[in-house]
């Protein structure tokens, strides 16, 4: 009787399911809590940078863009209205250089691009910056770090973390043929 009341114990107890098992390791998110954390306390130093720079330059006045950066214009058209739109080409040149106006890029290194808007690689800043441009106009901007080639840098000659100035030319804008007809 001993046995047959542990046989069925045992079968009663056996019988409770698949238990869930747990995770080796488990992930509080720390990690992208420290990593935003260090990103923030990045973009803080880098618009102190931007603001100590913006104040030193009584020639020019900046404003800033939606997208984050600052700019002014060298040469602003009145007379244009049209800006850049998605599926767009653009022809343009543009330079990037130091904060302390080294020249990284030229003009003549870079060349002049056709760039069709949106659909091209461009660093983030220069993407929005020439949506804002009309024919004609050149303006010269500032970017954080994160608006130009971020913690990766370029592979060649900007490096992990870099804010820069650009110098863009837009010279034509040709409308996307679709939109127009």
């Amino acid at each position: 009787m001993k046995i047959l009341s542990l046989i069925f114990l045992i079968t009663l107890v056996g019988c409770g399911g698949p238990e869930a098992r747990r995770p080796v390791e488990v992930k509080s998110g720390s990690f992208f809590r420290q990593s935003v954390k260090r990103s923030k306390e990045l973009l803080a130093k880098e618009e102190k940078l931007l603001q100590d720079l913006m104040a030193k330059d009584t020639l020019h006045e900046y404003t800033h863009s939606a997208s984050g950066s600052w700019f002014f214009y060298e040469v602003k058209n009145e007379s244009a209205d049209y800006t850049a739109q998605p599926d767009d080409l653009v022809i343009m040149s543009y330079n990037i250089v130091s904060l302390k106006n080294d020249t990284i890029y030229s003009m003549d290194d870079i060349g002049t691009l056709t760039y069709k808007v949106d659909k091209q690689d461009l660093f983030p800043g220069l993407r929005n910056s020439v949506k804002m441009l009309k024919e004609g106009e050149t303006a010269t901007f500032l970017f954080p770090s994160s608006l130009g080639y971020g913690y990766h840098g370029d592979n060649d000659k900007i490096g992990i973390n870099v804010p820069f100035k650009v110098t863009l030319s837009v010279f034509k804008i040709e409308k996307n043929q679709e939109l127009v007809e």
